[in-house]
């Protein structure tokens, strides 16, 4: 997964969650932010980030997008669409569930949709991708604001297996040396009950890390999880 016209800057402040600006060579730019969670121990001014520009000649309003941050040592993929991109290409490689028949993306089960249904092995399976970018003396946790969404997909997951079906939930951290992953149990502890849950109805459940720099990310190596 890569990004095309990668440039440093310096975060300065963020107006809003859709908006940030962030100096480039000299010149303060009005940056869309690819993430609209809170980011606020990432985000802070003065952070060095990695901005995308715009295709040439493009009539967008913002000519940047904010992709990645630096947090001391860590460089952290910040873009909300790199899980699901960096995802799709490890499944089509044979991650995860060896060498696939078919990765379809967005698919309708029921009343909800999941991120992808791969066939392989013989087996139907549907996996719901998360993106990870907090991380806590080594701890990659999710999620950073409480989510109702995620314990939904979470109980959608368990109910596929009822039809025979295989499902997986996919944590994707954006950054490379963390120790392990947690749900975020201070944040939202009826996620982390979810996710117990879900594991224990026969959802799988992966962590992995990704190797990440300025204008690229990809799956790397499974992080232990900590329920």
């Amino acid at each position: 997964m890569r990004y095309e016209r990668i440039r440093p800057g310096r975060f300065l402040d963020r107006p809003n969650r859709f908006i940030a600006h962030v100096e480039v060579d000299g010149t303060v730019q009005v940056c869309h932010v690819k993430n609209t969670g809170r980011c606020k121990e990432l985000l802070r001014p003065g952070a060095t980030v990695y901005v995308e520009g715009a295709a040439p000649g493009s009539a967008r309003k913002t000519q940047f997008d904010l992709v990645a941050v630096e947090k001391g040592p860590l460089l952290i993929n910040l873009d909300s669409q790199a899980p699901n991109r960096a995802a799709g290409e490890f499944l089509r490689a044979g991650g995860l569930f060896g060498p696939p028949a078919l990765v379809r993306p967005e698919t309708k089960w029921g009343t909800s949709r999941f991120d992808f249904y791969v066939e392989a092995g013989g087996q139907k399976i549907f996996v719901e991708v998360k993106g990870v970018t907090l991380e806590q003396d080594g701890l990659a946790l999710f999620p950073d604001a409480p989510t109702q969404r995620g314990v939904r997909h979470l109980e959608e997951l368990a109910a596929c297996l009822q039809q025979g079906y295989r499902a997986a939930a996919l944590f994707v951290i954006q950054m490379k040396g963390v120790r392990a992953f947690a749900p975020n149990e201070e944040t939202h502890p009826a996620f982390a009950a979810a996710l117990r849950s879900a594991r224990d109805a026969g959802v799988a459940l992966y962590a992995m890390d990704c190797r990440v720099q300025p204008d690229c990310m990809e799956l790397d190596a499974p992080v232990p999880i900590l329920l």
